[in-house]
């Protein structure tokens, strides 16, 4: 990513928080809470994560959580929402424009929610950064979309949705250091703006790095 794709992708993403009011529900992604609902809490990065319900959640839980995300709107509204659930001592809340930098430690889940963006990303970058970043017996966790939602008749901008085996080649995890325990496609209902019914579909990765 170039300086000035770097400001082009922050420019955009404070744009759309600041201009555009609270754009998601408050409530954890779910496939976030299916895939590590039942680990033990430790240390969790949350990468992209926008108001933070992600990194509330999993607080909420017992984790320690570093939130980061590219826009300052999001993340003062990420430390507001870990205020009113009472949980801003487990919580800490980074600005990266990721590919340009990244947090600095490692943890016991690395949270890679739907890192797709209509502006530049280095996507192979942050995710081998990602997978960097998860400690010894700790986990990686990564959910994409898979393509546009089935009401989506003309989508806003070209973009391609990688397959399962991209990221897996993108990661490029040695083995046997790595398990890939969940490697699936989940369908689930999506509504329009307008109240057209639906569907989506996300790809689910979750690796475990081997301990010690």
């Amino acid at each position: 990513m170039t300086e000035t794709s770097a400001l082009r992708a922050a420019d955009f993403w404070e744009a759309r928080y600041r201009d555009g009011g609270r754009l998601w529900s408050g409530r954890p992604n779910a496939l976030l809470v299916r895939e590590a609902g039942e680990l033990p809490p430790g240390t969790a990065l949350d990468l992209g994560c926008g108001e933070g319900a992600d990194a509330v959640w999993l607080a909420s839980r017992g984790w320690r959580v570093t939130g980061v995300d590219i826009s300052r709107t999001a993340l003062e509204r990420a430390a507001r929402h870990a205020t009113e659930a009472g949980v801003e001592e487990r919580t800490a809340w980074e600005r990266h424009v990721l590919g340009e930098s990244f947090p600095e430690g490692s943890f016991d889940l690395v949270n890679v929610q739907y890192l797709q963006s209509p502006v530049a990303l280095d996507r192979r970058r942050v995710l081998r950064q990602a997978a960097d970043a998860v400690t010894a017996g700790g986990t990686l966790l990564i959910v994409m979309h898979a393509g546009w939602p089935s009401w989506q008749s003309e989508p806003p901008f070209e973009a391609r949705f990688p397959t399962r085996s991209d990221v897996l080649d993108e990661l490029a995890l040695p083995q046997p250091q790595w398990t890939v325990q969940t490697l699936d496609t989940v369908r689930s209902a999506s509504v329009s703006p307008d109240g057209v019914e639906g569907h989506r579909d996300d790809h689910v990765w979750r690796i475990r790095r081997a301990d010690g």
